[in-house]
């Protein structure tokens, strides 16, 4: 039995929004601007626990652009376990160390990993690292694994058509380069379980015509007087990030389309990586001082070095910022109060028009503006009554 999805049938986040106008400042008078998009699903249980949604949207238009930056990382760890699950390989596993091959003139290859334990690369480590610090690199050897034309052909067979993942983060290449991946294997101790050889896809995309400020700097840091074209960078619409997380939160609960192929232990391990602080973290260990508990928690926490995260709260979320673009999409839940609810949003914070020159307006207008968001739509949620309080211990933490 698939769960019940409902369309809002009111305008009841809107009016909410709107008698909290001045809690929520600037980018709330002007959406258009700021290209603004909200999406919050409530979440009622029914006698056998199952969840039902409500969704309802604020905002621009939902196929206004926006560049996802780190939020691609989301689909990336559920397509890695799953494709390490349709491998089907005796003794291949999330913790086998997987070793990748150098790129000439587009990405080194990896050996050796400082940051684990072991000193080892592996899906698993890369997939904490991606969720506690938002690690480039490590999305990057999935995006490899996974390969870019299976990347996009998986999310467009689940109903994702919109989605464009079209290039690694973090590394200035030509959009030629991202469609080349190394070479890879896994190993474990003299045994090679899985080899992948360098591939080359050459998937055609849709055009699209996306842009964004007025200038940007380049690679070189030198400054370009033109608008940014996003045309060939990735696009992941809001819509399609939270349906991501609500079939990853809730399995049970989306269509088998939507669903991917990943098993009970493939979840918690997810659960455990989604939800962690730095703090929590012994494989890896990172400075507190740099990497703080809310170091990735925007909305509710605004990402606030000393904002402090009560243990009955966790956050299982993804967010990204760059370009000016700010996101975050999250399942927040409180445990002491049985309150739960899934909210993504997404906001353009750049004020001068040069792109790559936004951390300030980050820090100023866009994490606030989120943490902001995230409070009115928690304290809306607690205060809610409920028929059939949510069991909700499958997202305890565990050891």
């Amino acid at each position: 039995m698939q769960t019940q999805h409902y369309p809002a049938t009111d305008n009841f986040l809107e009016a909410l929004l709107k008698s909290q106008k001045s809690r929520l400042g600037a980018i709330f008078s002007d959406p258009s601007t700021y290209r603004l998009q909200v999406i919050f699903t409530r979440i009622d249980r029914d006698e056998q626990q199952q969840p039902h949604f409500t969704d309802y949207h604020y905002g621009v238009p939902p196929d206004t652009y926006f560049y996802p930056a780190s939020t691609v990382k989301l689909p990336a760890v559920a397509l890695a376990l799953e494709k390490l699950n349709d491998l089907q390989i005796p003794g291949l596993h999330r913790d086998t160390p997987f070793f990748t091959a150098p790129l000439p003139n587009i990405n080194t290859g990896v050996r050796r990993d400082p940051s684990a334990a072991s000193g080892l690369p592996s899906l698993a480590h890369y997939i904490r690292k991606i969720f506690l610090i938002s690690d480039n690199d490590a999305f990057n050897r999935l995006y490899e694994f996974i390969g870019q034309e299976t990347f996009n052909r998986r999310l467009w067979e689940m109903g994702y058509e919109e989605v464009q993942i079209r290039h690694r983060v973090g590394l200035p290449l030509y959009e030629e380069d991202n469609r080349y991946t190394n070479a890879l294997y896994f190993q474990e101790g003299d045994q090679v379980l899985y080899q992948q050889p360098l591939a080359f896809s050459d998937l055609e995309f849709s055009p699209r015509h996306d842009f964004a400020g007025q200038a940007w700097y380049n690679h070189l840091g030198e400054l370009e007087q033109q608008p940014m074209n996003f045309s060939h960078r990735n696009k992941l619409p809001l819509t399609s990030l939270h349906h991501i997380l609500r079939s990853i939160i809730f399995p049970e609960a989306v269509t088998n389309r939507q669903r991917f192929r990943l098993t009970g232990k493939d979840y918690r391990f997810l659960y455990r990586c989604m939800s962690q602080h730095p703090e929590e973290s012994t494989d890896p260990v990172y400075d507190q001082e740099q990497y703080y508990q809310a170091y990735t928690r925007f909305l509710l926490f605004g990402g606030d070095r000393d904002s402090r995260i009560p243990a009955h709260i966790r956050i299982f979320n993804k967010p990204g910022w760059a370009y000016g673009f700010l996101t975050d999409t999250a399942y927040i839940v409180d445990f002491a109060n049985n309150t739960e609810f899934l909210l993504s949003a997404s906001v353009f914070v750049n004020t001068t028009g040069i792109l790559g020159d936004d951390q300030a307006a980050f820090e100023k207008m866009g994490k606030p503006f989120l943490q902001t968001l995230g409070a009115i739509i928690y304290e809306a949620e607690a205060a809610r009554k409920k028929q059939i309080l949510p069991d909700l211990s499958r997202f305890q933490p565990n050891d």
